[in-house]
């Protein structure tokens, strides 16, 4: 989300290429991807930096994920708005379990240099993951975190190259879809907290992992 350094640019990069990453999304990057510095600290990694796709905003960036991670380093601070936050390897577990292991995309959403991501923008991801750091210092460089998640999901048997979703998988637009359906549903009653319903439901799509006719049935019965 929207990177503003040339040289964090280049290390994403760099880590991206040493773990196989099949592509990268820039939203509305603030340093240049073809600039001087970004090249030079992508080292071999310089296609990947080049070829990434720029986007203007978060919800064109991950329509095509079957699972959204999104990062963040303060913890407590998440867990007063978000229930579905992770440690790492937990998050990596819960995906293992569903049939995104096969041929979904996963995308990791990395926040900006100095804020993060967004209220908003975490409330769009399906989990959230913190990496157990120091809690005197819990917050990593971007470059960094992203290269301990790479490192944790490469262990854990991901790779760049996926197999072809099969005609049973919704895809995100259709999700997105369910959810826009049930946003609607619940703006109509009486609810203190719809924020809080809203992300419930989120978190029992994912865990239930539903056939794209089921969705399709779930519109229905919404509508």
């Amino acid at each position: 989300m929207e990177p503003r350094y040339q040289l964090n640019l280049g290390y994403i990069a760099r880590v991206s290429e040493n773990f196989g990453v099949g592509g990268l999304a820039l939203v509305n990057p603030i340093a240049d991807k073809g600039g001087k510095r970004a090249i030079m600290y992508s080292k071999h990694a310089k296609d990947l930096l080049l070829g990434a796709t720029v986007f203007s905003s978060l919800d064109d960036a991950i329509r095509d994920c079957s699972v959204v991670v999104g990062t963040t380093g303060i913890r407590e601070k998440a867990r007063r708005n978000f229930r579905n936050l992770l440690l790492l390897d937990d998050a990596i577990a819960k995906i293992n379990k569903s049939r995104i292991r096969k041929s979904g995309i996963v995308g990791v959403v990395l926040g900006r240099e100095g804020t993060g991501l967004s209220t908003e923008e975490l409330e769009k991801c399906d989990m959230l993951v913190h990496i157990g750091a120091n809690p005197g210092y819990p917050v990593l460089n971007v470059s960094h975190a992203l290269a301990v998640l790479l490192y944790a999901f490469t262990k854990a048997g991901f790779s760049g190259i996926k197999e072809e979703a099969t005609a049973e998988d919704p895809d995100r637009k259709e999700l997105e879809f369910l959810f826009s359906t049930f946003r609607e549903l619940i703006s109509r009653k009486k609810i203190r907290n719809r924020r809080a319903v809203m992300n419930a439901f989120k978190r029992l799509i994912f865990s239930a992992q539903p056939t794209r006719r089921e969705v399709h049935s779930l519109i229905t019965a919404l509508k």
